[in-house]
């Protein structure tokens, strides 16, 4: 009888210590907390060598490359309009806006119609390289090493597949076509 009465209560303390270590698990879960970030979406693309990226709440569309008819007398930035949908919309060579050397035009190459407070236009890039959600927090101010304009254009950077891509603000890049009021 003695015997019996150990091997059960090996068995109670055994399950006793599975129901501990059941509880502490139980409870270490309960002390995990969900923070959730501030995120933004970006649509990160490529201009000559540079890494670049605009917040895709300015974005309308991104547009394969189609054929830009040239306009007489207009900026050189300016590199002429498209006909999306029955609607015209400008096309700016958006390297030259930044001091950038585009690549040569290649089936990637892709028009992102951008909608800022007062300017609608496409913008050429090389190509569109990601659309992704990056969290507030992973943005730092831009350095003051960048070379201008990109000083003056670029809102943050971060790192995106270890590669820095530099944030732009839509405004300002609109902002260097527009000659100033006086």
């Amino acid at each position: 009888m003695d015997l019996e009465r150990t091997e059960s209560e090996t068995i109670a303390s055994d399950h006793d210590e599975l129901d501990m270590i059941l509880d502490r698990r139980r409870g270490a879960g309960a002390q995990v907390v969900e923070v959730e970030t501030a995120k933004v979406k970006l649509v990160i693309f490529v201009v000559g060598e540079a890494l670049l990226a605009f917040p895709a709440r300015v974005l309308v569309e991104i547009l394969p490359l189609t054929t830009i008819h040239f306009v007489p007398g207009c900026p050189p930035a300016l590199e002429g309009v498209i006909n999306v949908r029955g609607d015209i919309a400008s096309v700016v060579r958006l390297g030259d806006l930044l001091g950038l050397t585009h690549a040569p035009s290649a089936r990637r190459s892709a028009i992102l119609l951008a909608r800022g407070t007062q300017v609608r236009s496409g913008l050429r890039v090389d190509r569109v390289v990601d659309v992704l959600d990056v969290t507030e927090a992973s943005i730092q101010a831009p350095p003051d090493s960048l070379p201008e304009p990109l000083r003056g254009l670029a809102t943050g950077v971060f790192e995106h597949q270890g590669h820095v891509v530099m944030l732009l603000d839509l405004d300002r890049v609109f902002q260097t076509l527009v000659p100033e009021q006086r």
